[in-house]
């Protein structure tokens, strides 16, 4: 008779002791944000997929088309290529394209980028059902933006 008893002892106590929380929490300010009616301002240091940066000067995009960080990517989901124009002494960007479905956004294409021809976006949105979308040309992306 006396564990009936210590069971309903036992079964209030940890009941109070949820409900404790339940009302501690109950008063506390919101997290949760009713998306997409209401979305959360992004901070300083995110970092979304990777763009390519414009020359101020010329509009163009800064890429010299070295190739560094499509040797750096770790899961190879960048391509770059490059055409070599008559009377040009430099390459021209003709491609760059980012598999965003194998990019882990560890930067390391971001830090090998000697001219600093590219970026993380302030992008997050991404969301998609189809994985074609995830295909990101990013040359034109940049030319669709001037």
């Amino acid at each position: 008779m006396s564990g009936y008893f210590a069971e309903i002892f036992s079964g209030a106590k940890s009941l109070a002791s949820g409900m404790g929380i339940t009302f501690r929490y109950m008063f506390k300010p919101v997290v949760t944000v009713q998306y997409p009616h209401a979305t959360l301002k992004m901070p300083e240091r995110y970092r979304g997929h990777i763009e390519l940066v414009k020359d101020p000067e010329s509009g163009e995009p800064k890429c010299i088309v070295c190739g560094m960080c499509q040797r750096a990517c770790p899961s190879g989901c960048i391509t770059v290529a490059g055409d070599k124009l008559e009377g040009e002494k430099k390459k021209v960007l003709s491609k760059y394209v980012l598999n965003f479905t194998t990019c882990s956004l560890c930067g390391s294409c971001v830090e090998s980028c000697k001219p600093g021809a590219i970026q993380f976006s302030r992008e997050y949105n991404l969301a998609s059902t189809r994985k074609e979308d995830y295909t990101i040309d990013l040359l034109q992306r940049l030319r669709e933006q001037r």
